[in-house]
């Protein structure tokens, strides 16, 4: 079976991996395409002397096809269409049985697909039965791979911040997670400006429903988003980048009474209590990822309201090509990749 290893160092290869068979309540998965996400980056550039480098398989964003049913196994059925939530907890948890396994409590039960399990990056893939969601016919794999993850990611942060018709909405950062806040948040109502220092991101932003862009490569996103809302600022922000600067940044371009959502991993930030969050009486939340409920609530309303995700997927490329997309999304290639197995 072939499939990808990360190994430092912004390297990854494709070698052959064991053929997989599915254990007790597991399910064996055929891939037909798999997500690059931004935070698989983290693997891809790190240092393998600081043995950060997993041995698993990358890729936590994989959607396909059930081909064989392992022992106990009664949530899904083999022919399934499915995308997979790639998390796993005790089951027994009250975050489990709400389907945030990722907030799992009990470590030792607790498992990533794409980190310390193996993920989507390869023709096949073993997961539990209760990380399958069942995806509607009406969306493509490409779209579920994308809806795996970074879509149904900013679809939770907008159930977040609660957006609606009456909000202007600023979203920091272009790459697969904004551009889908932009798509989704415009279709929930809200006009949104959409931020980026890359043209190539703000015109695809643009063209996914932004109501303006702002080009932030002089720093100067603040004033013109107010200057965009009469000196008021953004009823709602989020955040997709994970830098200090744009997080400070949309905090400060939200108005008073606002909310302010960070989704962007990784780094620090400091605020300053008083005039970014008291006195402005500003609401500041976080929003990681999604449960197994709202990634199927995600893909019913890409289908309810006709959402065209599938126009923000820029490039599909083969298993054997993956070393070269790698270091063209490292580069900063705007719009979503995906992994296609046919």
């Amino acid at each position: 079976m072939r499939g990808v290893r990360f190994l430092g160092n912004r390297k990854c290869e494709v070698i052959d991996y064991p053929e997989e068979s599915p254990g007790q309540n597991e399910v064996l998965i055929k891939l037909r395409s798999s997500g690059i996400c931004g935070s698989d980056l983290h693997g891809y550039r790190s240092d393998p002397s600081e043995g950060r480098v997993t041995k698993m398989r990358p890729g936590h964003e994989p959607c396909g096809e059930v081909v064989e049913l392992g022992p106990g196994v009664t949530a899904v059925d083999v022919g399934a269409r499915i995308m997979q939530h790639h998390y796993l907890g005790c089951g027994k948890c009250r975050y489990c049985e709400r389907g945030w396994t990722q907030l799992c409590p009990v470590t030792e039960k607790r498992l990533y697909y794409g980190g310390t399990a193996h993920g989507g990056h390869g023709e096949y893939m073993v997961v539990h039965e209760n990380t399958c969601i069942p995806m509607p016919d009406e969306i493509t794999f490409d779209e579920g791979a994308y809806l795996a993850c970074g879509a149904t990611t900013a679809f939770q942060a907008l159930k977040r911040l609660n957006v609606s018709g009456r909000d202007v909405l600023a979203v920091f950062g272009a790459g697969p997670v904004g551009l889908a806040a932009t798509m989704l948040g415009a279709e929930m109502g809200a006009q949104v400006i959409a931020v980026d220092i890359s043209p190539e991101r703000l015109n695809m932003a643009e063209q996914a429903g932004a109501w303006r862009t702002v080009d932030n490569s002089d720093g100067s996103a603040v004033q013109q988003i107010k200057d965009l809302t009469g000196g008021e600022g953004a009823e709602a922000s989020l955040e997709a980048v994970g830098r200090h600067e744009t997080r400070v940044a949309t905090v400060e371009a939200t108005r008073i009474f606002g909310r302010a959502c960070l989704v962007g991993e990784g780094g620090t930030v400091t605020y300053e209590a008083t005039p970014h969050i008291i006195h402005r009486h500003l609401d500041l939340l976080g929003s990681w990822t999604f449960s197994t409920f709202v990634l199927a609530e995600a893909a019913e309303f890409v289908v309810r309201r006709g959402i065209d995700l599938g126009s923000l997927i820029t490039e599909q490329v083969d298993v054997e090509d993956v070393p070269t997309a790698y270091e063209e999304f490292d580069r900063g290639k705007p719009g979503k990749l995906v992994i296609s197995f046919g």
